[in-house]
């Protein structure tokens, strides 16, 4: 089993980030069966970039799943980067039992 973790910016107008939360939501929802959604005590990320820092504040969102389709997942990742206007967009995945 696996542990699929996006790292998702709140970063834009709020009605726009909710939607867009909301969206995600609704999408892995639906392909997963549920989704686990840290977003009331948004994680602040820092990184060097250049020499500069850069800080953006995340939400992450978390689901489990049997199987690991990769190319799936890279679509995905494309597609939320566009979405949410990101170069990048980080999606992690940890091997996991259930107990």
């Amino acid at each position: 089993m696996h542990l699929v973790q996006i790292l998702l910016p709140l970063t834009g107008e709020p009605d726009t980030v909710r939607m867009l939360l909301s969206q995600v939501r609704q999408e892995l929802v639906s392909r997963f069966g549920g989704v686990t959604l840290y977003r009331y005590a948004p994680a602040e990320g820092l990184w060097e970039d250049h020499g500069d820092m850069e800080e953006d504040r995340i939400v992450l969102a978390e689901v489990m799943t049997d199987a690991l389709d990769n190319e799936w997942w890279a679509v995905y990742r494309e597609t939320l980067e566009a979405r949410f206007e990101q170069d990048e967009i980080v999606i992690r995945v940890l091997t996991m039992a259930r107990l």
